[in-house]
């Protein structure tokens, strides 16, 4: 769920502009380089909290604690030896800003990878559902982590590979926690002592998250995002050289 998506209707790309077009455009008075963001917005804000709150909670493994220490390090490593920007100015989304289709992807992601997981974790604590909330908490505290690395990516005036690299990255890990998620709901059965309408609801979000999250990894950031990005990027590379 790239936080990059505030995508627009207009998916022209630099990359797919003909040359007449090209000269035409640089003759032409541009417009003012987009505004580089101050501050983190409030819904990375929030999630910030809610990272928090679950690693306080003790919910959150070493393991997933180091991953996301490891991803700040490798982000700016990378950002310096192989990625830099190429402009002083933040560069725009890779599918622009208002792209009504792509928008309500990332709500329905939201709902489903963010906001869902959520409450169930918080009726886990009311139903002493021990089980079920530490199945999910890994899940949700790396989207956290990815939702806050994205929005350092756009603050930090990172080039477009590095605020690819964020979700692609998150993506591929939550996977594995995902798995173990809908292992532990599948197993429970008989076993759990709770109601059965949280256990199935325990089974459909685990569920529902493992194909969302598979097909936004398979089926839109590695064949659609990433091409895009990297093209953006190196005709501008070629361009400057």
């Amino acid at each position: 769920m790239p936080a990059e998506i505030g995508p627009s209707s207009d998916t022209t790309l630099p990359g797919d502009q003909e040359p007449y077009e090209a000269e035409v455009s640089n003759a032409a008075p541009k417009p003012p380089p987009p505004t580089r963001r101050s501050s983190l917005t409030f819904h990375h804000l929030n999630t910030l909290a809610v990272a928090v709150v679950l690693t306080v909670s003790g919910l959150v493994s070493v393991q997933d604690f180091a991953f996301v220490i490891f991803s700040i390090i490798y982000m700016y490593f990378i950002s310096k030896v192989a990625f830099p920007p190429t402009s002083p100015h933040s560069e725009p989304p890779v599918f622009g800003e208002n792209n009504r289709i792509l928008g309500f992807y990332v709500l329905v992601a939201a709902v489903i990878g963010l906001f869902l997981p959520i409450a169930y974790i918080i009726e886990g604590v009311f139903e002493g559902d021990k089980e079920g909330i530490y199945a999910a908490a890994p899940h949700l505290f790396l989207l956290c982590s990815q939702v806050l690395m994205e929005g350092i990516s756009f603050l930090g005036n990172f080039s477009l590979p590095i605020r690819v690299f964020v979700p692609v990255f998150y993506n591929s890990k939550r996977i594995f926690t995902i798995v173990e998620w809908l292992r532990s709901e599948m197993s429970r059965g008989a076993v759990y002592g709770g109601s059965a309408g949280r256990l199935y609801t325990g089974r459909a979000l685990a569920v529902a998250n493992m194909g969302l999250w598979c097909f936004n990894l398979f089926g839109f950031l590695l064949p659609v995002f990433l091409p895009k990005a990297f093209r953006i990027y190196y005709s501008k590379t070629k361009i400057k050289d």
